[in-house]
Parts: structure tokens; sequence; C-alpha cells
């Protein structure tokens, strides 16, 4: 949904360093108290901050304020920052739907790419990868709300899914990512995150060496306490660090399509 009145409320702009060291500080808190109370240590749980839409002025002052790893769901501006911003101490990470006409570009710049979905995204990749003599740490997506307007595989395509990506060696898989339910209603939005967990506990039981680490991408700002509790190990938080956007959400992550 677009961001209303009590979103700006909830997540007010930050728009000098220290603001966005308050508002990392919070972040940080609220994911300490949920590992806590899932009897987790907080080291466990990576903070992605996701920058999507944020001027480039402002991600320089949260860069400032300590954040040295970044997410974006578009490659086109994830690519422009990435060169406009090249004098910082930065790494990014692509956390949305690729095209696989844009594989030569995240092959060229990111340090992480959170949404393999595909066996043709995965092959588009690594022959770039290959051709650049890198590698890149890859998590893949899941559908884990049944949602026909969202990416990511079915549940029951992961398995046969991860038994192909040796296949693709310059792919470093470090785990699976989701995208709860856009909902108020907590459970529902937890049930997504324990399919994920449950998932990799599975795959894990099977061939562990396909998992990597066996990471847990999961939660963002209105549900990354839910996901920590449920054993998330990196949460991509946006507004509750930035501030509330005010552009609807399927602008960023757009309804899946015919030969995704």
């Amino acid at each position: 949904m677009p961001a209303t009145p009590s979103d700006s409320a909830q997540y007010p702009t930050a728009n000098s360093v220290e603001e966005f060291r308050r508002n990392l500080d919070a972040v940080q808190g609220r994911i300490a108290a949920a590992a806590e109370r899932a009897g987790r240590s907080a080291d466990e749980v990576r903070l992605l901050p996701v920058s999507k839409t944020v001027p480039e002025e402002r991600v320089r002052m949260a860069i400032a304020a300590g954040m040295h790893q970044l997410g974006e769901n578009k490659v086109q501006e994830a690519k422009r920052k990435h060169a406009n911003l090249i004098d910082e101490d930065v790494a990014w990470s692509v956390i949305g739907h690729l095209q696989t006409n844009k594989a030569k570009d995240v092959a060229a710049f990111a340090a992480e790419f959170q949404a393999l979905d595909s066996l043709r995204a995965a092959e588009a990749l690594d022959r770039r990868l290959q051709a650049a003599g890198r590698s890149l740490d890859v998590y893949v997506q899941v559908n884990t709300s049944a949602e026909e307007s969202k990416y990511g595989l079915a549940p029951d395509e992961v398995p046969a899914f991860l038994r192909q990506l040796p296949h693709y060696a310059s792919l470093k898989v470090q785990g699976l990512m989701t995208l709860a339910l856009f909902t108020s209603d907590v459970e529902r939005v937890r049930a997504c995150f324990v399919r994920l967990r449950e998932l990799r506990d599975r795959a894990r039981d099977t061939d562990p060496e396909l998992l990597g680490p066996g990471g847990l991408s999961m939660g963002m700002s209105g549900d990354y306490e839910v996901a920590v509790e449920e054993g998330a190990t990196c949460v991509r938080v946006g507004q509750a660090i930035f501030g509330a956007r005010t552009l609807n959400e399927d602008h960023y992550w757009p309804s899946s399509a015919p030969g995704r």
C-alpha cells in the first residue's frame, strides 16, 4: 500500500547522519529484543539496510552513519548508485527480481544477489561471472505465501532447484529468501517465515552442502521482528531506517510474468 500519514509518523525520514544513527540503533535494538525472545543471539542476524528510491546524498549520510552494505531492488538503480558512490566503502546487494538481460550488470558490481529463482538467471549470471573471474553470493527466493503475484520458487520446487546449482560454479549459495504476505495479521506473516525455516531444515537434512551456510533472508520493516523470532539470519529493512516511501509496493516487487 502507498505510505499514509501514519506510515510517515511511524517511519520519519532521516535527513542527517545523526538521525540515521538513531534509526539504525533503534532497529538493532528491536532485533536484539526479538532474538532474546527466541533464545537467540543478535549476532546471528545481519541487518541489510535497503536504500531503494533514496537519493544519493542521503545514501552518503547512511554510509557515514555506519551502513556499509546496502540493498536495492532494481538493477538499474543499484548500478547507478554503485557508479556514483564508487568512492564510498559500500557493498551492494540486489534483492529484487532479475531479468536475464541485466545479469551482466549484476555480475559486474553486486556483492550479493538475493532473488535467484530460475535456472535461466543462474546460467546468465554464471556465464558473466566466469568471464569476469568473479563469484557471487546468492540466496534462492521461495514463494512461501502462494501468491501468484510474487516471484520465487514454490516450496516443492526448491530441492530439485538446489541440486542443479552446483553446475554454476561461480554462484555461492548462502541460503533461502522470502517475502511474507503484506498483511497486518501477524500469524499469517509468521507462517511464511516458519515455512521457509522448515524448508531450509529439510534441505539441510537431505544434503546440507547444497545450502552453504543455510541462511534465511526474511523480514522487512513491518515484520522483521517476527522474522527474527522465527530464525532469520538476514533482515532487509528500508523504511524503518530511511523513512516512509510514497510509492506502492508493486513498484518495488512487480507482479510475476511469463518467461521470468
